[in-house]
């Protein structure tokens, strides 16, 4: 009796083991979920808060790293870019009303076309590199901003 429940404890733990190893994805599913560095767990339920998509979010934190205590550990960037396919615009309205309406109040943020690219943005350290590209298809403008808020250093502090 006592060796099977020892095989019943295992067998419970080897579960466990196996649901743990499939909640965080590798790199490269995450850069292909448009997660590419998203750094802290905290993130992503602030990103819930805005995005009401639960797979994404889902997505988001099997893609993250828990937070630290540190105050410092929020991550803040001199800037972005918000890279778009100009012909797939006309699909992106939040987007276009971003660019045409509200993107001058962030002279940080500067916006390149590629071809085929999903709208996304690509968060910049202070050299300039990208550290960060969130994917922001089904992002609301004002979803964007208060992202851009939270996230991105004032021009003045650059």
């Amino acid at each position: 009796m006592c060796s099977y429940t020892m095989c019943l404890v295992l067998l419970f733990a080897f579960f466990i083991c196996f649901a743990q190893a499939d909640q965080h994805l590798s790199t490269k599913e995450c850069e292909n979920l448009g997660f590419t560095g998203l750094a802290l767990c905290s993130d992503c339920h602030t990103f819930a808060e805005y995005i009401k998509d639960q797979e994404l979010v889902s997505d988001c934190l099997k893609c993250c790293s828990e937070d630290s205590d540190d105050a410092t550990s929020k991550i803040i960037y001199s800037g972005a870019i918000l890279e778009v396919c100009m012909r797939k615009l006309v699909f992106y309205p939040e987007i276009v009303g971003f660019i045409e309406e509200e993107k001058d109040k962030y002279p940080t943020v500067k916006v390149q076309y590629a071809f085929n690219s999903p709208p996304k943005l690509i968060m910049l350290d202070d050299d300039g590199k990208p550290k960060e590209t969130i994917r922001v298809d089904n992002w609301k403008r004002e979803h964007i901003l208060q992202f851009l808020r939270e996230k991105v250093k004032p021009s003045s502090d650059i």
